[in-house]
């Protein structure tokens, strides 16, 4: 087994372990991000109906920069789009990925939009 598959089997048992802890409601969605190599995903999700209540991409920004610029960006955009609907408060799920980077950026930049947890 390569490297790269290691990686992604030990993502996925992070995610896994996570998610056993971290549900989120309507009052408080969970703040879910996905990083790949190129963009940053992040999604509200409620998981006692199974919806997305809100997402947010790098792939909605135009500017360019530096990855954890965009990240910090995305982050502001999925703030501004959880106030619209009335959200303040999310549970954030890094998705097994460490806190660091551009997940940090992105948890800075949803503080920053107004989001709190």
């Amino acid at each position: 087994m390569n490297s790269n598959a290691q990686k992604r089997i030990k993502r996925a048992i992070r995610h896994r372990r996570v998610r056993s802890r971290i549900s989120g409601s309507l009052e408080r969605p969970r703040l879910s991000v996905f990083k790949a190599n190129q963009h940053i995903y992040a999604q509200l999700i409620d998981d006692n109906a199974g919806k997305t209540l809100a997402s947010a991409s790098s792939l909605e920004i135009k500017s360019k920069g530096k990855k954890s610029e965009i990240a910090k960006e995305v982050g502001k955009l999925v703030a501004t789009k959880a106030t619209a609907k009335n959200i303040k408060t999310v549970k954030f799920d890094r998705g097994g990925f460490a806190y660091h980077g551009r997940i940090e950026a992105l948890a800075e930049g949803a503080r920053e939009g107004g989001l709190e947890f």
